[in-house]
């Protein structure tokens, strides 16, 4: 019977260590690079497939380009709160895939028959076959993943796309100079027929990343496009998922600092939103990437309205987890900056800080969650000459609850103070500083 407690023990660790929680704004995931989110609604929770960017190593990757061995799967039901549940598909556990590629590109995942079933590309070992798309099965969106021996027969390319329409109908779409798009069987593991280019898409530039959704009887195929010098998303519209489709509008528009951009479109709770990557984590090289979301919406012809990449993202942040103000809904134009919290370059997941440096220098964050009796307010913070910080709710010039004497000192401290009355429900949350100079604020939170 010891034996057995201690076993169950053991297996209760384990457990918890397999599953990382991460809270985020925008990016979302903050222990990893991540990149190229597929997001899907299973089970009530929104689950992310992501690539892995990782860093080149000796004789691991090719240094100074994309660099990806593995799979992770993230879960949440708030898109504020995530969770990690780590290793889902390796290139090391694959049996056709050359474990020395370190190309596994964009993947998808798509519940059917009471299974879920991964889709992933990759590069094959054996010699005359550049590449395929494999498949992994689970009984659960989260794994564990079983990878089937030889990728699926007839079709190649990259990135490939699930889709199903309202008949039932399971599409493959895949990219490679075009779009390609093949029915796949019920078992979900082989096409029907042949691959069909997919028409009216950009004749010039890199076309990749395709994703394709349904919205009353309008198919929307979604994908980055090269139209200058970096991708935008762009999307194009039909009235049957195998085409032909007419090019209608720009989701976002290109980044220069980062070259790549990768996607997916959800509705999650009557709301729709964007999934896509930039490099956050990664300023100086942007083949390490971050997964992001923002809210999207529709005009009422059906036309997607464009989307502006924000820090803040989505979701409702409670009050009593550590707000991260460095994702800011809005910030005073002179006077508040935004820095990564340590210089070493090596340690840009630790994230970022507030820097309060001019009179009424503030920072406004959208949509914190306080609920009855919560009596302080806890701040991280640093400076060299002290100050002094207002905690406002609504709006710059609205109620201040709390106010903060921050000491002058060179290590980071949580200050406590006070909270006045306030009402319960959703408020902006807004920081200022009052007095004093080159305050650094690391995150909020109350209790």
């Amino acid at each position: 019977m010891k034996n057995f407690k201690f076993f169950v023990i053991i297996l209760n660790f384990m457990v918890l260590l397999s599953f990382d929680s991460t809270f985020a704004q925008n990016p979302i995931i903050r222990n990893q690079f991540s990149a190229d989110p597929t997001a899907r609604v299973f089970e009530g929770k929104v689950y992310v497939y992501p690539s892995h960017d990782i860093p080149a190593r000796p004789g691991k990757g090719r240094a100074g380009w994309f660099v990806m061995e593995d799979y992770h799967v993230f879960s949440s039901e708030n898109l504020t709160d995530w969770t990690d549940h780590g290793v889902i598909v390796s290139q090391n556990k694959v049996d056709w895939v050359d474990s020395t590629s370190y190309s596994m590109w964009a993947p998808d995942c798509m519940y059917r028959n009471g299974k879920y079933y991964f889709y992933f590309p990759a590069s094959a070992k054996q010699k005359g076959m550049r590449g395929g798309i494999g498949v992994a099965v689970s009984d659960k969106p989260y794994g564990p993943f079983k990878p089937e021996s030889k990728p699926i027969a007839g079709i190649g390319g990259i990135d490939p796309n699930i889709f199903v329409d309202k008949d039932g109908q399971a599409y493959i779409i895949t990219a490679m100079g075009g779009f390609s798009i093949a029915k796949l069987k019920d078992n979900m593991l082989e096409i029907v027929d042949k691959p069909k280019a997919l028409e009216g898409f950009p004749s010039k530039g890199l076309r990749e990343g395709p994703f394709m959704f349904e919205r009353n009887g309008i198919y929307y195929m979604t994908y980055p496009h090269v139209q200058n010098k970096t991708e935008q998303l762009e999307y194009a519209v039909s009235n049957n998922p195998m085409g032909p489709f007419k090019v209608t509008g720009v989701i976002m528009d290109e980044r220069q600092e980062c070259w790549t951009n990768h996607h997916s479109i959800i509705n999650y709770k009557n709301q729709w939103y964007l999934f896509y990557h930039y490099n956050d984590l990664s300023p100086l090289f942007d083949k390490n990437r971050s997964v992001r979301i923002d809210s999207l919406f529709f005009n009422e012809d059906g036309t997607i309205k464009k989307v502006t990449q924000s820090f803040r993202g989505v979701g409702i942040t409670d009050a009593t987890k550590e707000i991260q103000i460095d994702r800011y809904s809005l910030k005073s134009d002179k006077g508040t900056s935004i820095a990564f919290l340590s210089a070493d370059t090596t340690k840009r997941f630790d994230g970022w800080k507030t820097i309060f440096d001019g009179a009424n220098s503030w920072i406004q964050y959208n949509s914190v969650s306080f609920k009855d009796k919560l009596k302080s307010v806890n701040v991280r913070a640093q400076s060299n000459t002290g100050g002094t910080l207002q905690v406002r709710l609504d709006k710059v010039d609205g109620p201040v609850i709390s106010s903060l004497k921050i000491l002058k000192g060179k290590d980071w401290n949580v200050v406590h103070a006070p909270v006045s009355k306030y009402k319960a429900g959703n408020h902006n949350l807004i920081v200022q500083l009052k007095s004093g100079s080159n305050v650094e604020v690391d995150w909020v939170s109350f209790k």
